[in-house]
């Protein structure tokens, strides 16, 4: 990444949109605010600076971010866990 930031391909920017609603849909309804989603986006954008395009290693990261990161790990069933 250089001083200004990354810049993505169009390609890698409709990745990281499919990303973010798959993490998304993973949290319970009522933890997809507005705030929640944000965090998840600059994780994923985070990770594809650093070069990472592999969707499930993308989807995975942000969603340890956002669990690491909050009190809605007890909300998300074990199943949603396994990403």
């Amino acid at each position: 990444m250089n001083e200004r930031g990354a810049v993505f391909q169009p390609e890698l920017i409709e990745l990281m949109k499919s990303v973010l609603e798959e993490a998304t849909v993973m949290l319970p309804e009522a933890k997809r605010t507005s705030a929640i989603k944000a965090d998840i986006a600059s994780q994923i954008l985070a990770c594809a600076a650093r070069g990472e395009r592999d969707p499930a290693a993308l989807k995975r990261s942000a969603l340890l971010a956002v669990i690491e990161c909050s009190h809605y790990s007890h909300d998300i069933s074990p199943e949603r866990r396994a990403v």
